[in-house]
């Protein structure tokens, strides 16, 4: 912001939120609660879809040892979701359910492919793969270890995507998909949807709605599907996810109470850090207009308060200084304290850019074990 930064940064003032649990005011859990959820989905403009789960499933089989669902539902606009459920075949009775929430990585072209393969992955889901994963689909490695994972995309990802015959050509440069799979043309599409975020986030303003709105509206009806289904127990439900996936994770596991467990990767700093130093390096996706005056961004995620909760941060991510992270997790540690369960929230800090590698991983399944199994 050059010589408005400072400015901008005191007007916010660093000191707690108006509804921040770390207010001395707040004394009684649930009636902060209360307050700063009413606000939070206020803010959000969160939409009532009167929307119940209306599950086509596709395709049946069995991969790597696991069973694998391809499903699609109608939301009441857009093009139909496409997720994939997994879970080890052969296993009878209720799972505990994981929404694996897939990552942004300037590649709206993909969406589930991102973290879940069930067959042949396409080239460059491989190569990003092994860019953030370790070369793994996070979510088809947890289906293997006792776990019901529903994988599916997020607004404006693969199967929610726009396509460019959907706005005019003068957003598009009168641009066609010719041959959709193929590299050249994800590049092309990639490089125009990053160009489209500006235009979808002010006309989504324009008609009252924020992104994390809809992110949210639409995580939540995934939610919805994995609680309905008969192999899993609704009462042992977790999500998480990388980048996107842990800005997804905040909202989702902070506002919904279903999500016992949450692990939150590779997402986590102050609205300050953004605000001085690292708006340039998210999207329009991030953003709650006035919502800094009430909570902080942690405390988004607090708002789960006392459930089980991880982050995990690596100590060379770009997206992030190191002293945001750190602040983040100083906030959240002291609220776990005040709500009296400082031993259900964990932050890690790993070597390493921007990415959720096999070691974090590691760390991430063993929560997942420890509060849902």
């Amino acid at each position: 912001m050059g010589p408005y930064g400072q400015w901008a940064s005191e007007r916010y003032n660093q000191s707690p939120g108006k509804l921040s649990f770390r207010q001395k005011q707040f004394k009684s859990l649930s009636a902060w609660r209360k307050k700063a959820l009413a606000k939070t989905r206020e803010l959000m403009a969160i939409q009532d879809l009167k929307w119940k789960p209306r599950v086509n499933v596709g395709s049946t089989y069995e991969f790597d040892g696991l069973h694998v669902e391809e499903l699609t539902w109608q939301l009441p606009y857009g093009r139909p979701t496409e997720a994939v459920f997994v879970k080890p075949a052969g296993v009878k009775g209720k799972l505990p359910g994981i929404l694996g929430l897939h990552c942004h990585g300037g590649n709206k072209y993909f969406g589930k492919r991102k973290i879940i393969y069930v067959g042949k992955r396409h080239p460059r889901m491989i190569e990003h793969h092994k860019h953030y994963y370790s070369g793994n689909g996070w979510a088809t490695e947890l289906a293997k270890k006792g776990y019901g994972v529903l994988v599916h995309d997020g607004f404006l990802f693969g199967s929610r995507r726009v396509r460019y015959g959907d706005v005019p050509g003068v957003i598009t440069g009168n641009k066609k998909e010719r041959n959709p799979e193929s590299a050249r043309e994800i590049d092309l599409y990639n490089a125009w949807a990053r160009e489209h975020e500006h235009i979808m986030a002010k006309s989504l303003f324009c008609a009252g709605i924020t992104w994390p709105g809809m992110y949210f509206n639409e995580d939540q009806c995934a939610l919805d599907v994995l609680c309905a289904r008969k192999d899993v127990d609704p009462k042992r439900v977790g999500c998480g996810g990388l980048s996107g996936g842990g800005l997804r994770t905040v909202f989702l596991a902070g506002l919904d109470p279903r999500i016992q467990v949450a692990v939150c990767v590779g997402f986590m700093s102050t609205w300050n850090d953004v605000l001085l130093n690292k708006s340039y390096t998210h999207t329009w996706m991030t953003e709650v207009p006035l919502l800094p005056q009430y909570l902080n961004f942690p405390e988004i995620l607090g708002l789960r308060l006392p459930r089980p909760t991880l982050v995990l941060n690596t100590r060379q991510d770009q997206l992030y200084t190191l002293k945001g992270m750190k602040d983040a997790a100083d906030i959240l540690t002291s609220i776990y304290k005040k709500a009296k369960a400082p031993d259900s929230f964990r932050c890690s800090f790993y070597n390493g850019g921007h990415q959720f590698n096999a070691a974090m991983q590691k760390e991430a399944f063993a929560w997942f074990d420890q509060w849902l199994k």
